[in-house]
């Protein structure tokens, strides 16, 4: 068996999906080694790789349409999709990633772990109060469950009520995204306390 880099193994892991240091060590190491090889290769397909090697996690993402330089060149098609998001699964992304900068401020760990309920009370704050409690915590779990696949969560393993906050939400949840979703947050906050007025 070689020790060489295998960038053919390093690509095919990033082409599933995001590699992450702590659960595929052997392809991360290969994925460093190779990693401009591995930039070079995917820039044909009109992808990046993004590492981020302080947080242990590395992707692909659809590089940015270039300008209109080359008239005569085809875009490329996309083959990373774009999903776009509900409003409270947004809401849940972004409380999730400033409980995640206020964590990495206040603690020397490197996993942020939240219990089912402690997520529930902090979408809770933002959610129209309901009579239907059962109803409330199955639209909850949807977006849990959402969450998780898009990679921003992970069930603790042994546990349904835990979750580890995935730190690949840093890169794409920054600090403009927040700063939009503030202030849309706001909006909406003016618009419940409207309902609640009348």
């Amino acid at each position: 068996m070689s020790n060489e880099p295998d960038l053919s193994l390093a690509v095919t892991q990033l082409m599933k999906g995001v590699v992450y240091r702590d659960a595929h060590e052997r392809v991360w190491g290969h994925l460093i080694q190779l990693q401009s090889r591995a930039r070079e290769y995917v820039a044909v397909l009109g992808l990046e790789v993004v590492i981020d090697e302080a947080e242990g996690y590395a992707f692909l993402r659809q590089r940015p349409d270039e300008d209109d330089a080359d008239a005569e060149r085809v875009p490329l098609p996309r083959l990373i999709p774009r999903r776009s998001l509900s409003f409270h699964v947004s809401l849940l992304l972004a409380l999730l990633r400033k409980r995640l900068a206020e964590f990495d401020a206040q603690s020397g760990d490197t996993r942020l772990i939240l219990t089912r309920e402690q997520i529930v009370e902090m979408l809770r704050l933002f959610l129209p109060v309901s009579s239907n409690e059962a109803r409330l915590t199955d639209q909850i779990d949807s977006y849990l469950h959402r969450a998780a696949e898009l990679g921003f969560l992970r069930q603790v393993k042994g546990s349904e009520q835990a979750y580890e906050v995935r730190r690949i939400l840093k890169a794409f949840v920054d600090g403009q995204w927040l700063a939009d979703f503030d202030r849309r947050l706001a909006e909406y906050e003016e618009l419940l306390a409207g309902d609640e007025d009348l």
